[in-house]
């Protein structure tokens, strides 16, 4: 247990602990002034500081400007050199030029070495510069005067060729090794004695593509095997340079050549270039670098074999030939490659492949869309043939059965020859769709009949139908019975037998497809589409008048409605419902010429909402239904000439009060704008608008009885709504009837009684002023109170 001492004692513990602490503090202090003493007298005296100076900042290197020195200096020398030599050669002999050429020459080419040794090596590069300038002028002061007859295209490529080999033997000297300007320059050199050769030899396009190409060959070399970074970097360019040119100049060849001559002189350009491309990606480390270089590369050869298959085969099968090359490159899929070569291949197979199916791409949009224009000229009867129902407004592309190959290689491609788990699936959708629109597009192509044309689509749309119903193509088979059946019904509006045929077919068929759930929210609103246009077609058909047939339209709503009220969840239910109301549209649109018809119309469309209304589900269809009722309500009154503007309004304002009147039993704070109000509005502003303009007295009193009537319940009940606006209508109705009196009134009184009626009654206003407006404010809160 912890010892808790007497008080005497604690308190001598505390006392004694103090004197210790004053004591070290004491101690302490003594310590300090000793400190500070000694600081004070070791203290330098210095004089009153000043604020420091900062060194101004280089805004150069050192390097930089040692290597802007050099550089300005060499371009110093060449420029001088170059005025010795176009202006200053004439004052000299033979010997004299020579010696002095020679001898600056030499000195500029040799003074590196000796720079090299002393370690002014970016001296040395200036001087090694200065040299190289001063061979091209050496070059050029030689033609001037010893071969100034010959061709300067030649000439030219002899000097290029002989400067490329000077300049690579002096820099590839052991003693110019630090040296990094002479390879670069004997590169840059080589790329022009070829072309400036062929020029000289006029060897014409031909020619000057085979030394870009040769040119280019020789730059991807350097660039492949030699290990300088920088002589790397510029064969490089040099090779994408001049290979695209040659490769250009070589397809353009190819698609100009007008016999197999010239069109096998292009393959072999074309060979050169991709031979180039495919080495380059064979040596190439990266796989993505290597693969571009070989996509390139296969579609040039494709280029040259297509080229060359162009000039042999007869018109027309130039996308034929192309395609052929294209898919003989998948070849390479059983050859023995690297992946990213093999790769880039295949890509480039690809592309020939998409570049075939777009070619036939027009093709298919008249062989589709087409039919689209026999919405213009309807049951003006069957066209001759497929061709001739397709293209009824559009014009026919030359070569159809040439260009509709590609689609049906491409597909049988996709589907024999792509594999892979992730790949395969789009493969056979691709290949699906390709089949697809090369069958529906076949009969105009042969020129079949048209009612071939009529049973082949029908039949490709079943298919596909069944194949989506089986899940075998749940989306693409959907997607494709839906366009097809589009086409195939605006191709059967040729004939009236083929119109009823197509949908009564397409009906049934998108019928029985929505008993699959999940085909369902598709195909059962494509149903409902279809018997409606085939009511139309059978109205129309039967020579019925319009309103007649939207009677026979109005079974499809009716239909969809009971579709919808089936029990259960259904993913279709909405879908329906949409498609249904939809249309109802068309059996008001064709009953439109016939008002009595019209209403029986809109009130069998109120019936159907009605009915949508009875589910728990659909309640706001109850306003459809009402909307509809008093539509057709209106419209048969319109039908029997009734101008009385409260036949169009009681009917509504008396079911707007009653519902108005049960919501307020259900919900007493319900606002009485909100139960009454829309129900009074509908008939008494209307029912004021007719009596001012109304020379008789029955209307005005009835409203102003009417109005009455409402102020005085609104008061009765303490109601704002029917307050305001019948009180509102009753003072506006009293002064229409007034206004006559008052006009004669104002026409008996001297001219000087208004002006002092008007003083008089300033007089009371301000007399009275505050009264009014504690009344006013008294009125407020209780109309503010009021419900």
């Amino acid at each position: 247990m912890t010892h808790v001492p007497p008080p005497a004692e604690e308190l001598w513990l505390l006392d004694a602990e103090l004197r210790q602490l004053d004591a070290r503090r004491a101690q302490l202090l003594h310590r300090r002034a000793w400190l500070v003493a000694a600081l004070q007298t070791a203290r330098p005296v210095h004089p009153a500081p000043h604020a420091p100076v900062e060194a101004s900042r280089p805004e150069a290197t050192a390097p930089g400007v040692q290597n802007v020195l050099l550089l300005l200096g060499g371009v110093l020398l060449t420029v001088a050199a170059m005025v010795f030599t176009l202006v200053s050669w004439g004052h000299l002999g033979i010997a004299g030029r020579a010696l002095v050429l020679g001898a600056v020459t030499v000195a500029a080419l040799g003074a590196p070495f000796v720079l090299l040794q002393r370690g002014l090596r970016s001296t040395a590069e200036s001087v090694a510069g200065l040299g190289l300038a001063l061979t091209v002028l050496d070059a050029y002061a030689l033609q001037q005067v010893a071969f100034t007859g010959t061709d300067g295209a030649g000439y030219t490529a002899i000097a290029s060729a002989l400067l490329a080999g000077l300049w690579a033997a002096y820099g590839l000297l052991p003693r110019a090794a630090g040296l990094r300007l002479p390879l670069p320059g004997a590169l840059a050199a080589a790329q022009l004695p070829l072309f400036f050769w062929a020029l000289s030899a006029g060897a014409g396009s031909s020619g000057i593509a085979t030394a870009l190409l040769v040119t280019a060959g020789f730059d991807t070399a350097v660039a492949l095997w030699v290990a300088a970074g920088s002589v790397r970097v510029l064969a490089a360019v040099g090779a994408y340079g001049t290979g695209a040119l040659g490769a250009l100049t070589a397809g353009w060849l190819s698609w100009d050549a007008a016999g197999p001559g010239a069109a096998a002189r292009a393959a072999a350009l074309l060979t050169l270039a991709a031979a180039i491309a495919l080495v380059a990606a064979w040596r190439l480390p990266k796989p993505a670098v290597a693969t571009g270089h070989a996509v390139p590369g296969g579609l040039l050869l494709v280029a040259a074999v297509g080229g060359v298959l162009r000039v042999t085969l007869p018109d027309g099968w130039t996308v034929p030939g192309y395609l052929a090359c294209g898919v003989a490159l998948l070849a390479v899929l059983r050859v023995r490659l690297p992946e990213p070569v093999r790769r880039g291949l295949v890509q480039a197979s690809a592309a020939v492949q998409a570049v075939a199916v777009a070619c036939a791409l027009p093709l298919v949009v008249v062989a589709l869309l087409g039919p689209l224009g026999w919405a213009e000229g309807w049951w003006t009867g069957a066209p001759s043939g497929a061709r001739a129902a397709a293209a009824v407004h559009m014009p026919w592309p030359p070569y159809p059965g040439q260009l509709l190959l590609g689609p049906v290689v491409v597909a049988a491609a996709l589907a024999l020859l792509v594999r892979g788990e992730t790949r395969r699936p789009q493969a056979l959708t691709g290949a699906t769709l390709l089949a697809w629109a090369t069958v529906m597009t076949l009969p105009a192509v042969l020129q079949l009949p048209y009612s071939a044309a009529l049973w082949l689509q029908g039949a490709v749309t079943a298919a596909v139908l069944a194949a989506a119903a089986l899940r075998l193509l749940p989306v693409t088979g959907t997607a494709l019975a839906l366009g097809g059946s589009v086409s195939l019904a605006f191709l059967s509006l040729a004939s009236q037998t083929a119109t009823l045929t197509v949908l009564s077919v397409l009906t049934a068929l998108f019928a029985a497809a929505s008993l699959r759930p999940h085909l369902a929210p598709f195909t059962a609103p494509a149903a409902l589409v279809y018997a409606t246009a085939l009511a139309c077609a059978t109205g129309l058909a039967a020579d019925w008048r319009p309103q007649h047939t939207a009677l026979l339209v109005l079974v499809v709503p009716a239909a969809a409605a009971l579709l919808a009220a089936r029990p259960g969840e259904s993913r279709a239910r909405v879908p329906v419902e949409v498609t249904g109301a939809a249309a109802g549209l068309p059996a008001v649109g064709l009953a439109t010429t016939a008002p009595p018809m019209l209403a029986l119309v809109l009130s069998l469309c109120g019936v159907i909402a009605a009915g949508t209304a009875v589910r728990s589900d659909r309640r706001p269809a109850g306003c459809a239904a009402a909307a509809l009722f008093l539509l057709a309500g209106w419209v048969r009154l319109a039908a029997w000439d009734v101008g009385t503007v409260e036949a169009y309004t009681l009917p509504v304002t008396v079911p707007a009060l009653c519902v108005g009147a049960w919501r307020r039993s259900r919900d007493p704070q319900a606002s009485s704008w909100t139960a009454y109000g829309a129900g009074l509005a509908a008939t008494l502003l209307p029912s004021l608008a007719a009596a001012w303009h109304d020379p008789h007295w029955t209307r005005p009193l009835l409203l102003g009885t009417a109005a009455l009537l409402s102020t005085l319940l609104g008061a009765r009940h303490r109601l704002q709504a029917p307050l305001v606006l019948g009180g509102s209508v009753l003072i506006l109705d009293a002064l229409h009837e007034l206004a006559p009196y008052l006009v004669q009134m104002t026409g008996a009184l001297p001219r000087w009684v208004p002006f002092a009626l008007a003083g008089l009654l300033l007089l009371a206003l301000g007399a009275t002023y505050e009264r009014r407006l504690r009344d006013v404010r008294r009125v407020r809160d209780i109309l503010t109170t009021m419900s």
